[in-house]
């Protein structure tokens, strides 16, 4: 490990936390109504934000008070799998803990928004009783490991992957006791942790655990629903005749960028390696070791591992996972991606059972004047006892369902106003925002609740237009972090400043592809007009079955802005 090098203020927060303990348990308990410094960047490895609501700032600050604290707390889901009983016990929480609505994440998590400090740990008990976990959904660990959900059981191949993610998950979890000691159980009274001497407490993340978050996904080349391409490391599977042969390594994805540092910049997965399944876990501990040990801990905005391929090249990086690894590796095999599957609607699962793939706009479950989204899962969950997938897409799979209780799983939704999936429009279904205000302490301006009304403009537009049929991803996030992932979609949306957005184009739905920054500092108000007329020039000027991101990438910045005008 390099040694040479300064560390950042959380690095040292890490280093000297006694494996993430720090002072959180004293501050459970000192009567205050959020955390000190370094609690907040420890926390974030239980899955833990600490947030303040910044609808309520004006009023705050007028009224000469200071901060309204709230948590964000999310569940570590490996491939978004999860039983109705445990779905019931996390829209049970949502009302008694945090908000009123739970939501589904762009990486298959659920998270909790608005929940008190008093409220943390009884809301981990009771995730734990029903076998779920918060350790390790955030901080500079491997978050939530994304598979493609999709019960289809014609044959093994997504149960293996599903059942491997798990595993992987699990394998690369934190060890530290830390996370039991104060969530767990009570901080003044539970038993400590007792380290044996010279026990490794943390055998692949060491006392500093790694610079910066670190996450992995599981696609396959017929359906890549996870944008395998945009994650620290990528696992296509490789499989014939529905058996897995292996897994085709990708490295140094990652999606956050710092607009005014040059040196940040979203980048796609480069192909590595093949392994076998027997070689995946040793491999992908080689991975993560050479990530530990070079990765930058003293400037947190190049800390990611793509930087470290970027700084090194790929075979000066190969080299050094094989030397951690302990043997050479091949060359990839030529399995690629070249589909994708949203998984939404009615789907034979080849067991004589069915899933339906309910679109769940921009991940939300609340109840209000308008739909009663959390009120139909529950009585679903109830009366059917479905499994239940959650999709990279902010989506909601309902699986194992009997083909006599298909129309009265339909009939529940309808009577609750929940758009089916089959009346929603075609640039809905493919959209996608996060979370933004009130409540992420980074976003710039809004995203979750800004995207249903410019998507409401783009189905009027696209309708005239007659490409209300047109496949393409339309993804908003309120901050350049890119959450939503927006830089490889066929239009992206990213918060530049308050109400005005950086506007991506040319990326393809297929997510293995970057997008190009078309215009910035684009006011709210006129994102549905100037995508309108790139729309209209795409009318035009397409070839025969080319996709909208396909046509922006071939045509290029100079040519749209040269045939819609400035």
């Amino acid at each position: 490990m390099s040694t040479d090098q300064a560390l950042s203020p959380v690095d040292e927060f890490k280093r000297d936390s006694n494996y993430l303990r720090g002072e959180i348990a004293q501050e459970f308990v000192d009567g205050s109504d959020h955390f000190g410094k370094s609690s907040i960047q420890l926390m974030k490895h239980f899955g833990v934000y600490q947030q303040d609501d910044r609808d309520a700032r004006s009023a705050n600050r007028a009224a000469g008070g200071g901060k309204s604290y709230i948590f964000m707390i999310r569940t570590r889901i490996p491939a978004g799998v999860l039983t109705s009983d445990q779905m019931l016990v996390e829209l049970d929480l949502c009302d008694e803990l945090g908000n009123e609505t739970l939501r589904i994440t762009s990486r298959q998590g659920l998270q909790h928004h608005g929940v008190m400090k008093e409220g943390l740990q009884p809301l981990a008990q009771k995730l734990k009783q029903v076998g779920l976990s918060t350790l390790g959904a955030c901080g500079d660990v491997n978050r939530n490991v994304m598979c493609c959900p999709a019960p289809l059981f014609g044959d093994s191949v997504r149960r293996e992957m599903q059942e491997t993610a798990s595993k992987l998950a699990d394998h690369l979890a934190p060890r530290t006791g830390a996370y039991r000691e104060i969530f767990l159980q009570d901080p003044e009274t539970g038993e400590k942790e007792k380290i044996a001497t010279g026990e490794v407490v943390e055998p692949l993340y060491g006392k500093q655990y790694l610079p910066r978050k670190f996450k992995m996904g599981m696609a396959l080349p017929e359906d890549n629903c996870i944008d395998v391409y945009t994650h620290d490391l990528g696992m296509i599977c490789v499989h014939e005749n529905g058996q897995i042969l292996g897994y085709n390594i990708l490295v140094g994805g990652g999606q956050g960028r710092t607009p005014s540092a040059d040196k940040t910049f979203p980048a796609l997965g480069q192909r590595l390696t093949f392994v076998t399944t027997e070689q995946l876990i040793p491999v992908i501990e080689a991975i993560v070791k050479v990530q530990r040990d070079f990765g930058n801990r003293e400037d947190r905005k190049v800390a990611r591992m793509k930087y470290l391929i970027h700084n090194w090249g790929l075979e000066k990086f190969k080299a050094k996972v094989e030397e951690y690894y302990g043997s050479s590796l091949p060359e990839p095999h030529p399995a690629d991606v070249h589909g994708f599957d949203d998984h939404k609607g009615w789907h034979a699962q080849g067991d004589g059972k069915w899933f339906y793939g309910l679109n769940v706009e921009n991940g939300r479950i609340k109840d209000d004047e308008t739909m009663q989204l959390k009120t139909a899962i529950r009585k679903i969950c109830r009366q059917f006892n479905p499994g239940i997938r959650l999709t990279a897409h902010q989506d909601i799979i309902f699986s194992d369902i009997n083909e006599a209780d298909k129309e009265a799983l339909i009939e529940i939704l309808k009577s609750h106003q929940v758009p089916l999936t089959e009346d929603i429009s075609n640039v809905r279904r493919w959209s996608m925002a996060c979370v933004a205000w009130p409540t992420c302490g980074l976003s710039i301006t809004e995203s979750e609740r800004a995207l249903p009304g410019i998507i409401d403009g783009l189905e009027a537009e696209l309708a005239k237009l007659g490409l209300a049929a047109e496949e393409f991803t339309v993804r908003m996030t309120g901050c350049p972090n890119g959450c939503a992932r927006p830089y490889n979609s066929d239009v992206g949306l990213v918060g530049r400043a308050k109400e005005k957005y950086t506007l991506f184009l040319g990326g393809r739905l297929l997510g293995n592809r970057l997008s190009f920054i078309y215009k910035d500092m684009v006011p709210a108000g006129d994102v549905t007009p100037e995508l309108t007329k790139v729309f209209a020039f795409f009318k035009a000027a397409r070839e025969e079955g080319e996709s909208f991101g396909d046509f922006c990438h071939r045509q290029g910045k100079e040519a749209i802005e040269a045939a819609v005008g400035q």
